[in-house]
């Protein structure tokens, strides 16, 4: 971890930290809860579809997060990688950038959308941790990103959500605590 920046060492020690205490809660879960039964019903089958379709849109959306780290373009790169400049001009790939952003929003609230209609179709159990966590990261980024693109929002909380919504703290978490809960029920 030496090599890496304080801000990418920070954030991997919050992975691991996170990763930690979910897979102690995992097994927890594992053996203080009856299995879920799967039932095949037609709007089961619809949640499996609409939750597979959120994960490909997280993925849209946490893969310009990415690639603006390895560009070492955007404010998180500038928090996480305060020296980094790539060498040489990607110009493809920071076409895929600017497109990535022109379509952050609309892909943001399609992603919200289609995970919260995930989440009521399958009928997941809350009583196991991980589901409400889930539920409520998917509410908070998509209430703060609302904040930030809302013509109407104040200055001042409009800065307050770019902060709060940005961080990808809160996407680590999502994706941690939605992959341990899926192993759960499955």
């Amino acid at each position: 971890m030496r090599g890496l920046s304080p801000g990418l060492q920070r954030l991997a020690v919050f992975t691991a930290g996170v990763m930690a205490v979910s897979a102690a809660y995992y097994l927890y879960a594992y053996f203080h809860y009856a299995p879920v039964k799967e039932n095949e019903t037609f709007l089961e089958e619809m949640g499996e579809a609409y939750g597979e379709l959120g994960l490909w849109l997280l993925c849209v959306i946490y893969l310009r997060t990415a690639a603006k780290l390895v560009l070492g373009k955007g404010a998180i790169a500038r928090r996480l990688l305060p020296d980094y400049s790539l060498p040489v001009s990607l110009s493809p790939l920071d076409r895929v950038i600017r497109l990535l952003d022109r379509t952050h929003v609309y892909v943001g609230i399609i992603a919200v959308a289609v995970i919260l209609l995930h989440i009521a179709l399958m009928g997941v159990p809350m009583e196991i941790l991980f589901f409400p966590a889930v539920l409520a990261l998917v509410v908070w980024q998509g209430l703060f990103g609302w904040f930030i693109t809302w013509r109407y929002t104040p200055a001042q909380i409009r800065k307050f959500s770019y902060l709060v919504h940005a961080q990808l703290f809160t996407g680590i978490m999502i994706g941690i605590f939605a992959y341990l809960g899926h192993l759960l029920i499955d």
